[in-house]
């Protein structure tokens, strides 16, 4: 495993405390006011004094003290991290199963899956391959059932990509329904091919724009290989509106050696 460039969801969000996504919270940063919903739980003294203050005159202020109601009453915004869930959908068809392509895809994805136990997400496994796609994991805290369905995982066959973004879609359908709260990330693993079933590239867009229709935060991982390249991966990540990375560049050492080459190119010049 290696260390991984930081995947987020977009936004805001009021989720499980963790470490991944900006999130409402009730410890972290003050980052603003609002007016209380309810019960009054940190009061924002600057902000309070600055709604109170400019009524002073017409409450009859005598003295030193301000005249404060309750309607100038403002509740501390705070923001910190939540964990997510974090689906994960592979590719197993064969024309990922190619030993060294597999096993880097593993690589990554065993990466991810620490790099979420750290986070403290959920994890999910759909995977698909041959004529559909299946569950693997259903959504769970443990990493360790997640890495041992990933090693096990069966390859070979086409590719039903259409498949494996439903089938995803109905698990993030049932997921919203038992924590509308903890918001999800959708990281597909795949070259990006679609071979399975009647149409499979029309099939396929339009399932990945389910997902983008629900705005569903996605990042597709680029296994593609070799010096010819069709680029399939990002159009998908288009439909999805979502991005792409490559497995190079989901290393999160990859960005510090870009730093490095650029500065040491810079110096280069300079001694020059």
């Amino acid at each position: 495993p290696f260390r991984t460039k930081v995947l987020s969801v977009p936004g805001l969000g009021a989720g499980a405390a963790g470490r991944r996504s900006r999130a409402r919270t009730e410890h972290g940063r003050t980052t603003g006011a609002t007016r209380p919903e309810g019960a009054l739980t940190k009061l924002h003294l600057t902000a309070t004094v600055r709604a109170a203050a400019p009524h002073q005159r017409a409450r009859g202020r005598s003295g030193r003290g301000l005249v404060v109601r309750r309607d100038d009453l403002r509740q501390a915004t705070r923001e910190g991290r939540e964990g997510n869930l974090v689906l994960f959908v592979v590719d197993a068809s064969g024309s990922m199963a190619a030993r060294r392509r597999m096993g880097a895809v593993k690589g990554a994805v065993l990466s991810l899956l620490l790099d979420a136990y750290q986070r403290r997400d959920k994890v999910g496994l759909v995977t698909f391959r041959g004529r559909e796609a299946e569950v693997a994991l259903p959504p769970t805290s443990s990493v360790d059932a997640a890495a041992a369905r990933l090693q096990a995982l069966p390859t070979g066959g086409r590719t039903p990509l259409a498949a494996g973004l439903l089938k995803a879609h109905d698990v993030l359908r049932i997921e919203r329904l038992r924590d509308a709260t903890r918001r999800p990330l959708l990281v597909v693993v795949t070259d990006g091919r679609a071979t399975g079933g009647p149409e499979p590239v029309a099939l396929a867009g339009r399932a990945a724009r389910l997902h983008a229709a629900e705005a569903t935060a996605s990042v597709v991982v680029d296994c593609e290989t070799g010096p010819v390249r069709l680029g399939l991966a990002g159009e998908l990540a288009r439909e999805l509106r979502g991005t792409a990375v490559t497995l190079d560049e989901l290393r999160a050492e990859a960005l510090t050696g870009l730093v490095k080459d650029v500065t040491d190119h810079h110096r280069a010049r300079r001694a020059a």
